[in-house]
């Protein structure tokens, strides 16, 4: 899908034609130096935490002995029965840390006083999958097993992110209904990353700003890494692949009509509302990927994000899923 100026939104022209300039066909050893080079800017970031939130940082085992680096977001008042919410930071695997998404953490808890969980995953150019969703498992046991002591109420864990964090979410909820060992309340996939084979009409030749199909392919090529032909991609790499969508938990999802995205995202939430999953999708006419993140002023990523928020906020009063085991202890 080739993308002329007058298809973007007028609000987001500039930016984007800008992007498609300076970021268009990143191959793998581009992304891999991005994620170097943006590892050293968050680096600085780690020494910036915002006033307006309690920040708090733990370091949780994984299975091999080393730790993991979880950031703790929550509201400067100790807070009770709050909902908590694993938030799975975007970049394409290859690129990204917790921190990347601190004003969508300041917005949503001054909105709705949540407790958001956000692990430093493990990225592609470090080891492929599954180590990020393995890491993406184990804070979200972490969480459900510190829920109290946290000030979340462990009937009310949700799961979101951003692109690759949105796919890794929509992987999170398929591994914990098959695993049937966390209940997921309700999630939030945002213009989620979910198929390998960028093939879908909206993915062939698309050069939107950001994020193109040459970009996209690698991204996908370092995640997967070499361990798998295309007909052994498991469902947990890539979503798009599972057929059977029963018992995910309700679901909210936006996408613009521009980005490769966008077909995979509208399969997947076809399948869901098939399956008898709650679902509340928008498209945004006119938005490359992540436009309400890149260009926030715009009005139409003033709308997604109210849109979004609006959603969370009936999704708390409305979804619960009771644990079906618990236990205690921070780390």
């Amino acid at each position: 899908m080739r993308i002329t100026a007058d298809m973007i939104d007028p609000q987001l022209r500039r930016t984007g034609i800008m992007l498609r300039r300076a970021a268009s066909r990143i191959g793998d050893a581009r992304l891999r130096r991005g994620s170097l080079a943006l590892g050293r800017v968050t680096a600085v970031a780690y020494r910036r935490r915002p006033r307006s939130m309690r920040v708090r940082e733990f370091h949780i085992p994984r299975a091999d002995g080393s730790r993991l680096r979880v950031m703790v977001y929550s509201p400067l008042t100790p807070v009770q029965n709050a909902t908590g919410l694993l938030w799975l930071h975007g970049g394409g695997y290859a690129l990204g840390a917790p921190e990347q998404d601190a004003a969508f953490y300041r917005r949503l808890i001054a909105a709705v006083g949540c407790v958001i969980v956000a692990p430093d995953y493990r990225l592609s150019t470090e080891l492929p999958y599954p180590a990020a969703l393995d890491d993406g498992y184990d804070a979200l046991t972490w969480l459900r097993d510190n829920a109290t002591r946290l000030g979340v109420r462990d009937d009310q864990i949700a799961v979101g992110g951003e692109s690759a964090g949105g796919g890794l979410t929509a992987a999170l909820t398929l591994l914990a209904r098959d695993r049937g060992e966390v209940s997921v309340a309700f999630q939030l996939p945002i213009y989620p990353m979910l198929d390998d084979r960028v093939t879908t009409a909206s993915a062939v030749n698309n050069d939107a700003p950001l994020l193109d199909s040459t970009t996209l392919r690698s991204a996908w090529r370092l995640y997967l890494g070499r361990g798998h032909t295309d007909d052994e991609v498991p469902i947990y790499a890539a979503p798009a692949r599972a057929t059977d969508l029963r018992g995910l938990p309700p679901t909210f999802t936006y996408v613009g009509d521009l980005e490769p995205f966008l077909d995979e995202t509208v399969a997947y939430v076809g399948r869901l509302r098939d399956a008898g999953v709650p679902v509340d999708f928008e498209v945004y006419p006119g938005c490359w990927h992540g436009f309400d993140r890149i260009v926030p002023t715009a009005e139409v990523s003033r709308r997604a994000l109210r849109s979004r928020e609006r959603w969370f906020r009936y999704a708390v009063e409305t979804y619960f899923a009771p644990q079906p085991s618990r236990s205690t202890g921070l780390a």
